[in-house]
């Protein structure tokens, strides 16, 4: 499957005149050759040519078995450096062994570094930079079944780590507490690692949409933000629920059902041929006509994949259209300083009548 998206993305980097991609240890990485490497201060760069000449890989001396093991074979052309030699040889023998003089890189603009950058166009004469952020995005932001499979099971897990968790949560707990045994279930699920630290916030903490778990204590009457997921397989879940400690005051109460029927309405706006900005709309106009609009602070959602955040991105102002195999978040939220906040976050796909929500957990209100 990663030599057919290599084939697919040749002609998009032609069409944008680069003659290489060149991609460092991440998630495009992965997409596109298999190897799971890590970024760190030894380079690591794979030049993947838009013509039929082969790939080129640039990495420690210890790191190519990976290459030659797989998972997908390449004919690699190997350039490697051992640990007390400098970086820059291996680099430039691979320009003069493949001749690359006056070419034009594509490179993933959030993920290539000065580092990197520096020693590739040292080693290349008239090397030009462009980004390769939408050709890669093209093909990346439609999941092919397996990806969705993939996606399917982390949410699976995590939502039953989720209810686990709310089996062993009670009044006087802390947001770290509650954190501690929801990484344990999911870790205990067959998580690969967790998609990014719990952002657990209950009372006045919730009014802030992306601060970590900390040591407030729960307390009758607040709500709790529970922000989490999985990495399994490569591909990550991203789930929010806002839980009910005791009994909500009557505005939180309106609160939380106005960002309920704001998630409805942005799942049900969200089909092939709407655009990102009128799923954003959808879910912001629920909450603008229950007065509530000043405490919508963010953009509806994001896309969810390889990483968490990625294309396509659901806010106001992006015109991309909706296709099947689309995977993104859908969350909106309201957040009241001094007082606390409500989300609900579902992760849902294009298919190609609608959309289909992969999150199957209760959106009514959870007391605990």
């Amino acid at each position: 499957m990663t030599i057919e998206r290599i084939q697919r993305l040749k002609p998009l980097l032609r069409a944008a005149d680069a003659d290489y991609v060149a991609l460092v240890p991440g998630p495009n990485l992965v997409y596109f050759t298999g190897l799971h490497m890590h970024l760190s201060e030894r380079p690591i760069v794979a030049l993947l040519p838009v013509d039929d000449r082969p790939p080129i890989l640039i990495a420690p001396f210890f790191e190519l078995g990976k290459a030659a093991s797989g998972p997908v074979k390449l004919d690699w052309q190997v350039h490697s450096y051992r640990d007390g030699v400098p970086y820059q040889a291996a680099f430039d023998e691979a320009a003069q062994a493949n001749d690359l003089r006056d070419v034009t890189i594509a490179v993933e603009p959030t993920q290539m570094r000065v580092l990197e950058w520096t020693l590739l166009s040292t080693a290349i004469p008239g090397a030009r930079q462009l980004s390769a952020a939408d050709a890669i995005a093209e093909l990346r932001m439609r999941k092919d079944p397996a990806e969705i499979a993939a996606m399917k099971r982390a949410i699976q897990l995590s939502e039953e780590a989720l209810g686990k968790t709310l089996e062993e949560i009670v009044p006087g707990m802390t947001e770290r507490q509650v954190a501690s045994v929801l990484m344990n279930y999911l870790l205990a699920a067959g998580a690969d690692n967790l998609a990014f630290a719990p952002l657990i916030q209950t009372g006045p903490s919730g009014a802030n949409p992306h601060a970590g778990a900390g040591d407030g204590v729960l307390h009758q009457g607040d709500t709790l933000i529970m922000d989490f997921g999985m990495t399994l397989h490569d591909y990550s879940s991203d789930i929010t629920r806002t839980i009910v400690i005791g009994k909500l005051d009557d505005e939180m109460a309106r609160v939380y059902e106005a960002v309920k029927a704001a998630n409805a309405a942005g799942r049900a706006a969200a089909k092939p041929g709407a655009t990102c900005e009128s799923v954003d709309k959808a879910t912001r106009d629920v909450i603008e006509a229950a007065g509530y609009g000043q405490y919508f602070t963010h953009r509806t959602g994001h896309g969810l994949g390889l990483e968490v955040h990625e294309p396509p991105y659901i806010v106001g102002g992006n015109a991309l259209v909706l296709q099947p195999g689309m995977t993104f978040t859908v969350e909106p939220g309201i957040y009241i300083p001094g007082k606390g906040g409500v989300r609900i976050e579902d992760n849902v796909v294009i298919t190609e009548t609608g959309c289909e929500s992969l999150t199957t957990f209760t959106r009514d209100i959870v007391t605990v």
